[in-house]
């Protein structure tokens, strides 16, 4: 029955928490703050990350933001959408971009936007392109006499399915709608990173670089670690001595494990999967 009680105690407070608009981390430390926002693995949705970004702006305590990149790339219109937070964000307060073993393709989209960008030299980044691949069975099928039907209303509309070869005019359709990707791209790092487009557009082929060979194609600001980055970001905040860090985006959890968390109750468990605070 303790036990019971004391759950039903924790679970009101921390609806009363959420009803007053308060999250772990908004009220258990004072003063300055920087925001951490993780951007890892694969982009395939962006509400997560765009949610935590819109957070950190609308925070006034927190002073700056490290955009910390661990990515291959992903989906393109995810990749826009964290673009357009960051460069909004930017507008606002400080945001510093940190890369670690890769942010390549979509991972370097979303943060070109950042004022100033970190990479280790041994960072993967770049590969600005747009790849598109798909497999036909169709010939494989006729081997084995089934011979599928696919009907469409439109000579396009059935382009890339795994039962028909493409057509000529299917195949120019799609690379036209790839390059015209591909040019939103390289316009949104020409105009994030204030370079001329055609320089842009001259390593804008799919390779993909070191940090150190980044940096000699203006396409990152400084070779450094994340302590530079944070160093860095502080120094653009006007931030003296310690700051807490607030990490994101949050990972749904308990009402248990956020209170623990508020309280830095072994806060060291809940690295990267919610609000962690430690100082720089």
């Amino acid at each position: 029955m303790m036990i019971i009680l004391a759950m039903a105690l924790i679970t009101g407070v921390m609806a009363f928490f959420r009803a007053m608009g308060w999250m772990p981390g908004s009220f258990a430390l004072s003063g300055d703050k920087i925001g951490v926002v993780h951007v890892d693995g694969m982009i395939l949705d962006s509400s997560r990350v765009v949610d935590f970004i819109r957070t950190l702006e609308e925070d006034n305590s927190v002073k700056g933001v490290l955009l910390r990149v661990d990515s291959p790339g992903g989906a393109i219109a995810p990749s826009q959408e964290i673009y357009a937070a960051v460069k909004k964000l930017n507008a606002v307060k400080p945001v510093v971009a940190s890369y670690g073993s890769m942010a390549a393709s979509g991972g370097y989209y979303c943060s070109c936007p950042a004022r100033i960008i970190y990479a280790n030299s041994g960072s993967i980044t770049a590969s600005i392109g747009v790849m598109a691949e798909f497999v036909t069975v169709a010939d494989a099928m006729e081997k084995f006499g089934i011979k599928p039907e696919v009907l469409t209303t439109g000579k396009y509309k059935a382009a890339g399915t795994p039962l028909r070869n493409l057509t000529d005019a299917q195949r120019e359709q799609m690379l036209d709608l790839m390059h015209d990707l591909h040019d939103q791209f390289v316009d949104h790092v020409a105009e994030a990173r204030g370079m001329d487009r055609a320089r842009v557009a001259a390593i804008a082929d799919g390779r993909a670089v070191t940090g150190r060979q980044a940096l000699s194609l203006g396409l990152v600001d400084r070779i450094g670690t994340q302590s530079d980055a944070i160093a860095e970001l502080k120094r653009e905040s006007g931030i003296e001595g310690r700051a807490a860090l607030v990490e994101g985006p949050v990972t749904k959890q308990s009402f248990v494990r956020e209170l623990m968390g508020a309280l830095k109750i072994d806060l060291t468990s809940s690295l990267h999967q919610g609000w962690t605070f430690f100082y720089k």
